[in-house]
């Protein structure tokens, strides 16, 4: 048996394990072991201490890495843990522990508050867990499977409210779209290579001419599903509608967590199988760019709900992080890099003041819900401005930094045309990122809204997100040598 699971498969496996483990724990006792009284909160803490098993798991290879260096590889090179890997798991811990923070306080409001949120949560995070550490095609589309099911299901989870069916439904459809022609993609590549090994496809695809009609259907068929999965252009259209209608909390975790795994997954495809074919996929990705920032952006300015404003602002900070992609020099997937956690950290921050502002009579998800916020709350009008900033590329803020890398890597590669444009379309968002502080500072609220009140966990939540924002924009030299080490 020790030949089939050797000690470095479970050191590798073992924070995908305690996910897993921790996930059907808590479906368990939201039935069985807590009582009725206190049973979510208990939830609440209990997903929370898996966490921190998971982290303590992390840091062990992190450790193991800093000594010894190289990558860890388990299952016959199946899975792979290395610092490229661990950047993103990282980015998956902070952004789950944030969404569970807030999500508590949200659902008790809204008088939903479902025991198996939590475990589909943790479950959606161990198929995280395989897109960054994946190394083999089966594996890693088992793993966006997993992380898709989990949020088909989140997205529906407010049973009695129809925006939230539809919206589960409309992603559920075009999600299994997307999948069929991810795997389509995936099973050209193997048709090319005899494998589903990256290494050996890598090998297989180099020997290939740039002009060969099945490498180009395969990239094709591969970046449809990649696009669709990191809500860019031209395969954007289930984010809005699937933003609207989710709850907010499950609408803040889609937004961050599923957006970075799916990243993550890209940037294994093709700067690692598919690296000699960059010019097949290089045009696509710059076409795909600059159509998100067009779409994303011109459809903002018109949007009056908040969650569809952020949806297209998605779609828009997508082409951005493609545009990293597209430089593809060092200094490009370290923008990139940067610029994912940066993205994580002030759209889950703009993300809690929403759910601070939903009560009973509001749900915090029109701009008019609003309206006077700087005098009902001026603490949380602030922190909203400082995301909205960061949103912008406003500096002194982190969004500032991941522009600036992504900006300079096109520079040192000779795009002018697309750093332009980028620039361009950075004073369009500046002015619906504004309306919304417009209507916090300047707009006077129509009825009297209650005083808002929110837990220590999520003053914890917001105060962490705000710190983040302003200090990656005020001193990112220890973010930007983390994003290094990465690369390495």
């Amino acid at each position: 048996m020790s030949s089939f699971y050797t000690a470095t498969d479970h050191f590798v496996l073992l924070p995908a394990l305690l996910l897993a483990l921790f996930a059907c724990a808590t479906l368990l006792f939201d039935f069985w072991v807590f009582p009725e009284s206190q049973r979510r909160k208990h939830l609440v803490w209990f997903v929370l201490m898996g966490e921190v098993f998971a982290s303590v798991a992390y840091f062990r290879q992190h450790l193991f890495l800093s000594q010894h260096g190289g990558e860890l590889q388990a299952f016959g090179g199946s899975l792979v843990v290395d610092q490229f890997a661990l950047y993103f798991h990282w980015i998956f811990v902070a952004s789950t522990v944030i969404a569970v923070i807030m999500s508590y306080k949200y659902f008790e409001v809204r008088d939903e508050h479902h025991g198996e949120y939590y475990g589909l949560i943790l479950l959606a995070q161990c198929g995280m867990y395989f897109l960054a550490s994946g190394n083999e095609l089966v594996v890693l589309f088992v793993g966006l499977e997993t992380m898709a099911l989990t949020f088909y299901v989140l997205v529906g989870l407010l049973k009695r409210d129809q925006r939230s069916n539809e919206a589960a439904l409309k992603y559920f459809l075009l999600g299994a779209l997307s999948s069929g022609l991810l795997v389509y993609g995936f099973s050209l590549l193997y048709g090319m290579s005899g494998s589903t090994k990256l290494s050996e496809i890598g090998a297989a695809v180099a020997n290939r001419d740039s002009g060969d009609t099945v490498l180009f259907l395969a990239v094709a068929t591969i970046l449809s599903g990649l696009l669709f999965k990191i809500a860019a252009a031209p395969f954007h259209m289930w984010a809005p509608d699937t933003y609207e209608g989710a709850p907010t909390v499950v609408t803040a975790y889609l937004a961050v967590a599923s957006k970075a795994a799916s990243l993550a997954l890209l940037l294994r495809i093709l700067l690692g199988p598919l690296a000699s074919s960059r010019d097949v996929w290089m045009p696509i990705l710059a076409g795909a760019a600059l159509l998100s920032m067009t779409i994303g952006n011109i459809a903002a300015v018109t949007q009056t709900n908040t969650k569809r404003l952020l949806a297209y602002s998605s779609i828009n900070h997508a082409g951005y992080i493609l545009l990293g992609v597209v430089a593809g020099n060092q200094t490009g997937i370290q923008g990139v890099l940067i610029y994912t956690m940066v993205y994580v950290v002030m759209t889950l921050g703009a993300f809690l003041v929403l759910t601070v502002l939903c009560r009973d009579t509001t749900t915090g998800e029109d701009i008019n819900d609003l309206h006077g916020l700087m005098r009902r709350s001026p603490a949380h009008a602030i922190w909203m401005l400082i995301f909205l900033l960061s949103l912008a590329g406003i500096p002194p803020t982190a969004g500032f930094i991941g522009k600036y890398f992504i900006f300079l890597s096109l520079i040192e590669t000779g795009h002018y045309w697309l750093a332009a444009a980028a620039a361009v379309y950075v004073a369009v968002a500046i002015y619906y990122y504004f309306r919304i502080v417009k209507s916090m500072f300047v707009d006077k609220e129509e009825t009297e809204m209650p005083a808002l009140s929110l837990s220590l966990g999520t003053r914890v939540a917001l105060a962490a997100t705000g710190a983040m924002t302003l200090g990656i924009g005020i001193y990112p030299e220890p973010f930007v040598k983390f994003a290094q080490q990465t690369l390495r």
